[in-house]
């Protein structure tokens, strides 16, 4: 006979928050004092959980995606600029202009465009006009042979 499950209904809208704070399945397993085997049970037996679990994730990882796009971008952010004048504190509303970031464009890239982007270059090997690479096994006697074909072509240039 099974034990009867952990689980309960509110785990679903627990989960949900977990996720939007960055959870893992791991780190949900270890919330609700489970298994990582018994989340994906729970997955599976229980929509309502899947599907709170998706939609946290989905939502933090969509409010990355933007905030990793503006970064790539560049971005104009309201912000306050603070001067002491004359003896006074004189705070004052301005918008702060933030460059596009290399580094956030380069990782956008490389994962949007793998093919153009990624660092792995291949090293392709081909033949004549791009077709097989002959190989051809020499034996000891065709090394020879060849050497004293060679040999003779320098007697001549002595």
């Amino acid at each position: 006979m099974a034990r009867p499950t952990k689980y309960q209904k509110a785990y679903a809208e627990q989960a949900r928050k977990l996720c939007m704070l960055g959870y893992t399945d791991a780190q949900l397993a270890d919330f609700f004092e489970v298994s990582e085997a018994t989340i994906n049970t729970w997955k599976k037996e229980h929509p309502e959980f899947l599907e709170s679990v998706k939609k946290g994730k989905d939502l933090v990882d969509a409010e990355i995606v933007d905030s990793l796009y503006q970064r790539a971008m560049g971005y104009v952010a309201p912000d306050i600029d603070i001067r002491v004048i004359d003896n006074q504190i004189v705070k004052t509303q301005i918008k702060k202009h933030y460059p596009p970031d290399t580094a956030a464009a380069i990782f956008w890239l490389k994962n949007r465009q793998k093919k153009d982007w990624r660092d792995k270059i291949d090293h392709a090997i081909e033949g004549a006009n791009g077709g097989p690479v002959e190989v051809v096994n020499y034996t000891a006697a065709d090394y020879a042979a060849a050497q004293a074909a060679m040999e003779e072509k320098l007697k001549g240039l002595d």
